[in-house]
């Protein structure tokens, strides 16, 4: 076990305290303000505002404070949830500590503060560049596993798989391991009780794709192949699908357009099929 000790500002405390916000527990000591503690990691945070890291990886979580030092990290997230048509995505990414002169060179953010031009010309780049794990969840298999899944378990599952698939290219993950929280950590783990392996050394932190450059390439490239995904889907079927949910009339055009012409029981190969758009059609 390792011990790192920072003096922090009150901004990066601020930062510390929501990036570890679940693990944040009382302290009976006065001279604490704040006490985390994580399975491999604990943050004593002093009313001095000096910081102390104990852990075999003190150094690394710490680094991630330290003012215009680089960090290498990694992080998931997933694209094509909310979308009716169209399959889900979820990448983990890993960027190392010499990308950070890319990362603000191409603008690398979150996805869905680019536009789809932009994604679709820098995603084969990121692809190429990043080491990453990237999953594609069609439609006809994500209704199958719906039946017994809800949307958050799913979710939960492809990004632990995501994880694990980056262990088993050969890739050392680092410590600093990010994934924007979609549900709480209780819950997460709860939806892979099941599951014969599982990736634990994450920090869950919501709109960790505008904090995070590891997060932000994964959004990128999940949304990069959501986009080529619905790009053949247009093809095959000679027609093209709305985006998102929230569009009801033109979601409904598209069903009905897409059932005159190939039949209700192919819709569970381009749609998921628990919105309430498809409560007619569902066999």
């Amino acid at each position: 076990m390792s011990t790192f000790s920072i003096k922090l500002d009150d901004d990066k405390i601020a930062k510390l305290k929501e990036t570890f916000k679940d693990y944040i527990q009382k302290s009976p000591n006065e001279y604490v303000d704040a006490f985390i503690q994580k399975e491999d990691l604990t943050v004593t945070v002093y009313t001095s505002k000096k910081v102390v890291f104990q852990g075999n990886d003190a150094f690394f979580y710490a680094q991630a404070f330290i003012d215009s030092k680089p960090v290498r990290q990694a992080g998931s997230d997933e694209v094509g949830n909310g979308d009716v048509f169209g399959p889900v995505c979820v990448c983990a990414a890993i960027v190392e500590a010499d990308d950070q002169d890319y990362i603000a060179r191409m603008n690398i953010t979150d996805s869905k503060a680019l536009n789809d031009e932009y994604i679709r010309k820098i995603g084969p780049d990121l692809i190429k560049r990043f080491k990453h794990s990237l999953l594609i969840l069609d439609n006809r298999t994500y209704n199958h596993v719906h039946e017994t899944n809800n949307l958050n378990a799913i979710k939960a599952k492809m990004h632990n798989k995501a994880y694990l698939n980056l262990l088993d290219k050969g890739y050392d993950v680092p410590k600093l391991a990010y994934v924007d929280q979609f549900c709480s950590i209780e819950n997460y783990f709860d939806y892979l009780s099941d599951e014969p392996k599982v990736y634990r050394d994450l920090i869950f932190e919501t709109k960790a794709e505008e904090k995070y450059p590891a997060v932000a390439v994964g959004s990128i490239i999940s949304r990069y192949a959501f986009l080529e995904y619905m790009d053949r889907m247009s093809e095959k079927y000679h027609m093209s699908f709305h985006r998102g949910s929230s569009d009801t009339e033109a979601i409904d055009r598209d069903i009905q357009l897409f059932v005159s012409k190939y039949g209700k029981s192919e819709l569970k190969n381009v749609a998921k099929m628990h919105f309430k758009n498809l409560d007619k059609y569902r066999e």
